[in-house]
């Protein structure tokens, strides 16, 4: 009895070399995926995977946002922030004031968020007057009410009666802004022709005016 023998033709020995290849490809494809997937963050913020690399000058790394530690806006805790837009605190002081450098020293010891103007001219000093009715420093603003000179008592007892805190609640991240003139002087808009006068562009700075709040009593009589 004759037994079959297997043949293998030209057809079959090319099928076999496909699967091989395909075997290969595959393999090369488990490698490449077992090595891993690259997360590649595009110029315009989409995200992306690829087995490969992104480009050295096309890499982006991602890192967890992180809030600014010298941000000059640093939110204030809710009821300060409260307390500060219904009485907002104003300093006027000059360079040459002892009595200033008292006050502005109780208000930072408590953490007060407070603006501060300068008066080191003459248009300071006038407006200051046109402000508080006499040019003498310190003045403090705390609302719609006026403190005319430096008493450690006094400002704190106003403070207190406005409903700040007594202790500093101000965030690390707080950076008080920079005192500024009172009257603030710009230049003129175009260089004057020769041999005509110019005059000296100025604006005051006026008072914002105050909120009209229901009045704020204290067993002191302070009214704000």
């Amino acid at each position: 009895m004759n037994i079959p023998t297997s043949t293998f033709t030209p057809a079959s020995a090319s099928y076999l070399r496909c699967a091989a290849l395909g075997l290969v490809a595959g393999l090369v494809s488990v490698s490449a995926l077992a090595q891993g997937v690259y997360r590649i963050v595009g110029p315009d913020g989409r995200v992306s995977y690829s087995d490969q690399p992104p480009p050295a000058t096309n890499a982006r790394p991602v890192t967890a946002a992180t809030g600014s530690a010298n941000s000059a806006n640093a939110p204030l805790p809710f009821e300060l922030r409260q307390v500060s837009n219904r009485y907002p605190v104003t300093l006027y002081s000059s360079s040459e004031c002892a009595p200033c450098n008292s006050g502005r020293n109780l208000l930072n010891a408590r953490g007060i968020p407070y603006a501060e103007k300068t008066i080191n001219t003459n248009e300071d000093a006038e407006a200051l007057k046109r402000l508080s009715g006499q040019a003498s420093l310190p003045f403090l603003t705390i609302g719609s009410q006026q403190i005319k000179g430096y008493s450690d008592s006094e400002w704190t007892q106003f403070l207190d009666a406005a409903g700040y805190p007594k202790q500093s609640a101000l965030p690390t991240a707080y950076r008080r802004a920079a005192p500024t003139p009172l009257v603030a002087v710009q230049a003129p808009a175009t260089a004057a022709a020769p041999g005509q006068a110019t005059a000296q562009s100025q604006s005051v700075e006026a008072p914002a005016a105050p909120s009209v709040t229901p009045p704020v009593t204290n067993p002191a009589g302070i009214r704000f």
